[in-house]
C-alpha cells in the first residue's frame, strides 16, 4: 500500500483554509441577503462578526490588510461608498488585534458585551463617514443592528468553534 500520512497534513490545510474561505463568502451572504424594510435595521454586520471570530482564533489570517480587502469587496458588492467598509473593517479589526489577548479568555457574555462595542464602535464610524460625505443623520433605528450582533455572537462564536474543533479531532 501506499503511504498517505505524508498528505494529511496538506488536506487538513485545505479543509481549514476552505472554513476560513467558506465562512467569509457565507458572511457576504447574509450581508447582501434582501429583508423587508421593516427588519433591515435589524441585520447584523456579518463580515464583521465572522472576520471578528477569525481576528481573535486566527490572528495570523486576520491582519489590517486583509480586513481592507474584506472590506473593499463588501463595498463592490453592496455598491457602497467605496472604501466605506474597507474602513470600518480596519478598524474593528485593529481593535480586536490590539485588545485580543483578553477577549479570548472573556467568558462568552463578557465576549458578546466587548463585540457589542466594537459593534457599536462601527456605526460610529459609519456615521463619521457618511457625514463626510454629506448624508443626513440615519434613523434612529440605525443602532438596533449592534444589539442582534450582540446577541448573535455566542451562535456564531460556537459555530465556527465547533467547526474548527472538528478539524482539530481529525488531526489526531
Amino acid at each position: 500500500g501506499e503511504d498517505t500520512r505524508g498528505s494529511t497534513p496538506m488536506n487538513r490545510n485545505r479543509a481549514r483554509t476552505w472554513l476560513f474561505a467558506g465562512s467569509i463568502a457565507i458572511a457576504f451572504l447574509l450581508q447582501l441577503m434582501p429583508l423587508p424594510q421593516l427588519i433591515l435595521p435589524l441585520k447584523p454586520y456579518w463580515i464583521g462578526l465572522v472576520l471578528i471570530y477569525w481576528a481573535i482564533e486566527t490572528p495570523e489570517r486576520v491582519g489590517l490588510g486583509f480586513a481592507f480587502l474584506v472590506g473593499l469587496a463588501g463595498d463592490l458588492f453592496s455598491g457602497e461608498l467605496l472604501a466605506e467598509q474597507a474602513l470600518r473593517l480596519v478598524v474593528m479589526i485593529f481593535i480586536v488585534l490590539r485588545f485580543r489577548a483578553r477577549l479570548r479568555f472573556f467568558p462568552m457574555w463578557q465576549q458578546a458585551l466587548a463585540v457589542f462595542a466594537l459593534l457599536l464602535n462601527d456605526r460610529i464610524v459609519v456615521i463619521m463617514i457618511r457625514g463626510f460625505s454629506g448624508d443626513p443623520m440615519p434613523a434612529p433605528a440605525f443602532w438596533l443592528s449592534p444589539v442582534v450582533g450582540m446577541v448573535l455572537w455566542p451562535f456564531v462564536f460556537l459555530a465556527l468553534d465547533d467547526l474548527r474543533g472538528r478539524l482539530r479531532v481529525s488531526d489526531s
